[in-house]
């Protein structure tokens, strides 16, 4: 997953590693996360701080401005300010893969990408992959080979696969099994989901 920080907004990192999550830390923060678009100096430098940020996405091909304050999350902003309720808030730390969208072409999880961080950045959830009336061969394939039973890791499973075919449209069993390690199913639906990224594949190779 994308870990490369976008811009020069504060991340929950760069605040931990400059001040520590000790009393001091706890102490400052407040006061710090209140004052308008200031640097703090740190021993990694400078860094912004911000208490709100107006921020420009351009989601599903569509730019949209709005503020946003630090501590939200992309996942937040997509499914709280935008209504884009594909993108799962399941595990709510990274480990499910249910929040995938695509950054820039490359998958994320969108409940641990601060918003602030993706300004001036494309996003593409599950909502916009498919053309008009033409569903993504990724979708038609979960579709044709019953790739999910509940359905709430089908739309992280679903822009993983897009992200990875986009880069490889000739994957064996295995490529398609490591492409997908960072998404996990509850139903245990594997065999299916990897089935249906096969046929996707065969389908985006044809001219």
């Amino acid at each position: 997953m994308e870990k490369e920080n976008k811009g020069n907004a504060l991340t929950r990192r760069d605040f931990l590693k400059g001040f520590g999550t000790g009393a001091l830390g706890a102490a400052v923060a407040p006061k710090l996360l209140a004052q308008e678009a200031e640097s703090i100096q740190t021993k990694e430098g400078k860094i912004p701080v911000y208490s709100k940020k107006q921020i420009t996405l351009t989601v599903n091909e569509k730019k949209i401005s709005m503020i946003v304050e630090p501590h939200e999350t992309l996942l937040d902003v997509l499914r709280d300010n935008l209504n884009l309720t594909g993108a799962k808030k399941i595990c709510d730390r990274g480990e499910c893969g249910g929040c995938t969208v695509l950054l820039d072409g490359k998958p994320v999880y969108s409940c641990m990408f601060l918003a602030i961080r993706a300004d001036g950045a494309k996003i593409t959830t599950v909502e916009g992959l498919a053309q008009k009336d033409k569903l993504h061969p990724v979708q038609q394939a979960f579709i044709d080979k019953d790739a999910y039973q509940c359905g709430f890791c089908t739309p992280g499973f679903v822009v993983s696969s897009v992200a990875f075919l986009n880069s490889n449209t000739n994957p064996n069993t295995e490529d398609i099994k490591k492409a997908l390690s960072g998404n996990l199913c509850r139903c245990g639906n594997y065999f299916k989901i990897y089935q249906a990224v096969d046929q996707a594949a065969k389908q985006m190779r044809r001219p």
